[in-house]
Formats: structure tokens, sequence, C-alpha cells
């Protein structure tokens, strides 16, 4: 089994300080674990340089802004902690874990005065999915959970809370052997994965759902451009589950999933199409540094 997270070594980031990894610990009633007021990101550093590290610190914020409360730390000393993280830890390739929560001096659904912490930690990242599977694309199953109307949560943020569904639809498609489920939303719209936005290919052109009720991720944002610049056609759309079986190819975006590729979905099938292959390689391109760059993070 994997080293629990509680027992790595290490430093982490942690209210304007570098602490022991075993320090960084907060009081069991946390606002933020009772009542969700907390929000995060999920970055990723290739050769020691965080992707669109400036993106995610000012989503980090945004997100805070929308459930609420403020981050008491700006955007450029949130970046500068960031990579000075990566280098006393010689991370080269890693995950990044900025969290904001409230803190214990109020327990109740009111908690105006707490304190806003921060923390920042960091730690090598394999893929998110095993590389062999990847290569033949994962398996999905349909979640039993959907993404709530916009009227009713916080959709925009990258807020803890919205993830308890994520969870419990995650662990369900895992016990039938699945490698994550896609949700649909309110409406019964194609949506996203778990942790993860999902495209489809049909006849050249790539067709996403439309974000308007879960998050616009960076990853995706970044696979449109690079589909572009090639001169392939994206369409954001409403996409009803009837559709997937017109579609030729299935493949997913995020910080920790990159892009990978979908054979099944239910009772669905897709092939590993030369779109999804291309954008595969010109993704990796895009976030790998100079070799300049990996030898200086390196040494």
């Amino acid at each position: 089994m994997a080293i629990p997270f509680d027992q790595h070594e290490g430093q982490i980031w942690y209210d304007g300080a570098f602490v022991p990894w075993a320090d960084a610990k907060l009081h069991v009633l946390s606002h933020g674990l009772h009542y969700a007021s907390a929000v995060f990101e999920g970055e990723r550093a290739y050769g020691g340089e965080v992707f669109k590290l400036g993106e995610h610190t000012d989503r980090l914020h945004e997100s805070a802004r929308l459930l609420g409360f403020e981050i008491p730390y700006s955007a450029e000393t949130i970046n500068d902690a960031t990579r000075e993280l990566l280098k006393r830890g010689n991370l080269v390739d890693a995950y990044v874990r900025p969290i904001a929560w409230r803190g214990s001096e109020m327990m109740g659904v009111s908690a105006q005065h707490n304190t806003i912490h921060l923390a920042i930690a960091a730690w090598e990242w394999p893929s998110y999915f095993d590389p062999e599977q990847r290569l033949k694309g994962i398996r999905l199953d349909m979640a039993p959970y959907r993404r709530p109307d916009p009227a009713t949560a916080p959709s925009r943020s990258k807020a803890a809370g919205l993830y308890m569904i994520c969870t419990i639809s995650k662990h369900e498609a895992e016990r039938k052997g699945y490698a994550d489920a896609l949700m649909l939303d309110w409406r019964g719209h194609v949506a996203e994965a778990t942790g993860a936005n999902v495209f489809f290919t049909k006849e050249g052109r790539i067709h996403t759902p439309t974000p308007d009720c879960f998050l616009d991720g960076i990853t995706r944002r970044t696979v449109i451009d690079l589909a572009r610049r090639r001169g392939i056609e994206v369409v954001e759309r409403t996409i009803l589950p009837e559709e997937l079986a017109g579609f030729e190819a299935c493949f997913l975006t995020g910080t920790a999933a990159e892009v990978t590729p979908v054979s099944e979905i239910a009772d669905f099938s897709f092939q590993v199409d030369d779109i999804t292959r291309t954008l595969m390689t010109d993704y990796t391109a895009e976030v790998t540094p100079s070799s300049e760059a990996r030898l200086a993070a390196a040494g």
C-alpha cells in the first residue's frame, strides 16, 4: 500500500511558513471540516514548473470569494510559496494542492469571524490512471448522482463540498470494476466525470458540454485551444445521454487526468482516434518546459 498522506516526509507551506509535513495539522472543530467551507486547487508541476500556476491561483481566490471569504495572501505570495515548496522538496514532476478553509473560532453554520487558513502541499505524482490502461482507454460507469443546479450550489467554485457526490460516484464505479463515472447534470444532460471534463469526437469535430453547472477546467480550456490551433472545430453545447451511441471517440481532461481516452461509458463503446492521440501529444508538449528549464529544476 502507498504511504498514508499524513506520513509523508518533507515540508508544507502553512499560513505563511514552511513547517514539517507531520506538523501541518488543524483542529477537529475547524469549520471547514464540518461545513465544507473550504476551497482548493489541483496543480501539476512539469520539470519543476507548475503549468498555468497564475490561473490556478486566481481561481483559488475566486473560489473563496464565491464561498464568502477572502484568502489573506496575495496571488504573488501564493505563487512564490509554491515555487519555493517545489525547490525545497527537490520536486521536478509533482502534484500541488493548495487549500483554504475557515478555522475553529466559531462552530456553527455561521462563522463570520473564523480565521481563514491556507496550506500548500506538493508530492510526486504519477499518471492519474494506470498508464497501460490509459493508452487503451478507461471504462466509465454512469454516476448515481447528478451535478446540481447552479441555483442550489456555487458550481463555479472549486469547493470541497461539491466533491462529496463525486467521491460517492467514483467509489461505486470502482466497486463495479470501472475507473470512473460519467455524471449528468440536474436536467439529465451530459456534464463531466467525477474529477475531469469530458469530450467526444464525431466526423472530425469535437463536442463537449457547456460548463454552465460544473467547473470550466483549466485543462479543458487548454485542450480546446490546442484543438483549434490544429484547425479542429470544437462545439460547446448541450449533449444528451442518447447521443453517446453516435460518437466515435471520447476523452477526459483534467490536471490529474491530463488527456485520457475513454473506451466505454456503461453500454457505449469508443475508439481511441487520431484526434485524441494528437491532443494527448500536443498537451504533453504544451506542459513540458524547455530542456534548459528542466535541467535547472533538476539541478
